[in-house]
């Protein structure tokens, strides 16, 4: 049975998140519905492309993925179903696209639906909807649009190497005040080749010289550094929020300094 997933930025206080569901199983009765998060930043599509990059490659193939944020149709943002590695992906085409995926996908539509309501402000509903259900359905993209080419880019600051120094950006921050950033562990161990190191960041004297493997590596309240699920390195607590007891924060810089040959 096929699923559908919500991502999205409208939290759980209001009726949106309700209103998708309820939309959803009107056509589909049988349909699983997954949240993946609707707790996205407002109009944060950066966060919004982590987390799906974090969590769709673990779903069944064709599983099918709705993405809410910064979902309206303007001049120059159309709407876009993606098929990549076997699941299916609608949203706006407002950049999240090329944050998400690291290469072109298998396919790619720009919905075209004729709308049940004259409602333009919930195109979450009136068109993601409509366009997952048919997927649901085991319909093809071919039916929703015109193939497309290209999608918008949206630039992001990637982890430069400079010598024997790694420069990244803090690119998200979870509910345990973890921070995460944007540099990967093959490119610590291709830049490092073993060698000892310094992770610094806008806190002095709370420098890193070790990469730990568990959260509880360190003491409670002490500092570390990990890889994480994600894969990035990690500034973390161990029972305590980094974020705001090393005051670090989304794109603050975070330096590793190789020492030695």
């Amino acid at each position: 049975m096929a699923l559908i997933t919500l991502t999205t930025d409208f939290g759980t206080s209001d009726f949106y998140v309700s209103a998708i569901k309820g939309a959803i199983l009107s056509q589909l009765p049988d349909i699983q519905i997954i949240d993946i998060s609707h707790d996205v930043p407002k109009f944060d599509i950066a966060t919004a492309a982590f987390m799906l990059r974090n969590t769709t490659p673990n779903f069944p193939a064709n599983s099918i993925h709705i993405i809410g944020v910064l979902p309206n149709l303007d001049e120059d943002t159309v709407h876009l179903a993606v098929k990549f590695e076997d699941q299916y992906y609608i949203g706006a085409d407002n950049g999240i696209f090329s944050l998400l995926f690291d290469r072109r996908p298998q396919e790619m539509v720009e919905l075209q639906l004729n709308q049940n309501t004259d409602l333009l402000t919930f195109p979450t509903r009136e068109v993601f909807v409509q366009a997952a259900c048919h997927l649901g359905r085991g319909g093809t993209l071919s039916v929703l649009g015109p193939p497309k080419e290209n999608w918008k880019e949206r630039t992001q600051f990637r982890a430069v190497v400079d010598n024997d120094t790694i420069r990244g950006t803090v690119i998200y921050v979870d509910s345990y005040g973890n921070v995460i950033s944007n540099i990967s562990r093959q490119l610590f161990r291709q830049v490092g080749k073993g060698r000892d190191f310094t992770i610094s960041f806008r806190v002095p004297g709370y420098d890193i010289h070790h990469i730990s493997n568990r959260y509880d590596d360190v003491v409670a309240s002490e500092r570390l550094a990990l890889f994480g699920a994600s894969g990035f390195l990690e500034i973390a607590i161990n029972i305590g929020h980094a974020n705001k007891l090393l005051g670090l924060k989304i794109n603050d810089i975070i330096r590793i300094e190789f020492h030695g040959n």
